[in-house]
């Protein structure tokens, strides 16, 4: 965690926040079904999260290739699929996770 991190979750407020900087939590490895529109995003925790692929429109066109080829950054709290210039966050996947089990 560097000095930023440290002081954004001493001043921060969100629970989200809180989950990954002071606890700890973090993305462990991506799973992908294109034929069922499925990303499963694990945990270090051993939860898993259950996304829709067309709701990432890069990750939706890409080949399986392509997806499998990302790699984990700010210590498994973000991932980055360079070759289709997408980067997302373990909060927004979080977030969207919450929304779908709404509808």
């Amino acid at each position: 965690m560097n000095t930023s991190e440290i002081n954004a979750t001493k001043s921060s407020a969100d629970p989200l926040d809180r989950l990954i900087f002071e606890q700890g939590l973090r993305i462990k490895q991506l799973f992908f079904d294109a034929e069922i529109d499925r990303m499963l995003v694990l945990l270090t925790n051993g939860n898993v999260l259950t996304l829709k692929l067309s709701d990432y429109k890069r990750l939706h066109n890409a080949t399986t290739e392509q997806l499998y080829h990302y790699s984990l950054e700010a210590s498994g709290s973000a991932v980055s699929w360079d070759v289709l210039d997408e980067d997302l966050s373990l909060k927004g996947f979080i977030k969207q996770a919450a929304i779908a089990d709404t509808v």
